[in-house]
């Protein structure tokens, strides 16, 4: 039950956010072609983790996820990122 409401909250809130942009801006806010997945408990949560982490490095948008303006979090630094997921060297 809390995967559907948690797609239903996501599709929502993708719906009226990008609503409420175009009629600020005249642009789109999402891109198209994304990936939406809902975690369970099972799910290996870690490898999720380490592919959004060095995915500015696979797409070849910098040599070192270090150097990628994008990449953080309000609540742990690239460098805890780092090490929370397991990656010891990067590039």
């Amino acid at each position: 039950m809390f995967s559907s409401r948690c797609v239903r909250f996501a599709a929502r809130f993708r719906q009226r956010t990008a609503y409420a942009h175009r009629q600020l801006y005249a642009t789109r806010l999402w891109q198209e072609g994304f990936f939406d997945r809902c975690l369970r408990d099972e799910d290996d949560w870690l490898t999720v983790a380490r592919y959004i982490v060095m995915n500015p490095v696979e797409d070849g948008l910098c040599d070192d996820v270090r150097a990628y303006p994008y990449v953080g979090s309000s609540r742990y630094s690239i460098d805890e990122l780092i090490e929370i997921v397991g990656l010891e060297t990067l590039g």
